[in-house]
């Protein structure tokens, strides 16, 4: 059994930070400028939801980033025989084919699209190749996929955690009397 180089192990930490670069690059303008040419070509889609503010993108990368480091620390441990180092790279693998998909049926550019067939899709398969190869038994079958079923899961709370952080609140009414009172000081506003 021959050992699993960093390269493969750490290799994820690396093709997810190169990718989600042009992601960090790219999504929040793309989001603007792409919503009115996606409302007409497919009504009835909740657009808006699609837009998303730069530290928005920024935290929801960040998040993202903890957990590939995580995933790929677990599998640098483990010699590659880490489930969640392989659910990850199952995962990621996967999430560039749903790149290629989102660019066909939007017919252009969707941020990852460059990198997904250049990083993203090229780095799984040579990982996957690798981890054979030393001998490491993969997580296959129902098992391996139910875990990278639940990566849109961890994806979808990664997003609802980044909405939270950055949806500005609303201020909070002054106790005491109603909307738009003052209640603190009597000579509040006066000059």
């Amino acid at each position: 059994m021959d050992r699993v180089p960093a390269t493969v192990t750490w290799g994820l930490l690396a093709a997810w930070v190169a990718h989600d670069a042009e992601e960090l690059a790219t999504m929040a303008t793309w989001a603007r400028a792409a919503r009115p040419r996606l409302e007409k070509r497919f009504p009835g889609v909740p657009w808006e939801r699609l837009e998303v503010s730069q530290r928005h993108v920024n935290v929801a990368i960040g998040l993202m980033g903890g957990v590939m480091a995580g995933a790929s620390a677990l599998g640098a441990r483990t010699g590659g025989r880490s489930a969640t180092f392989q659910a990850a790279l199952l995962g990621f693998g996967a999430h560039g084919v749903v790149h290629l998909a989102q660019a066909a049926a939007t017919r252009g550019y969707t941020p990852g699209v460059v990198t997904a067939p250049l990083v993203v899709i090229p780095y799984s398969v040579w990982a996957w190749r690798r981890l054979k190869a030393a001998g490491v038994p993969v997580s296959g079958g129902t098992a391996g996929w139910a875990a990278a079923a639940a990566f849109p899961l961890l994806v979808a709370g990664i997003q609802a955690v980044a909405h939270a952080v950055t949806t500005p609140r609303r201020p909070a009414r002054p106790r005491g009397g109603p909307a738009g009172s003052t209640t603190g000081d009597p000579h509040a506003g006066e000059e």
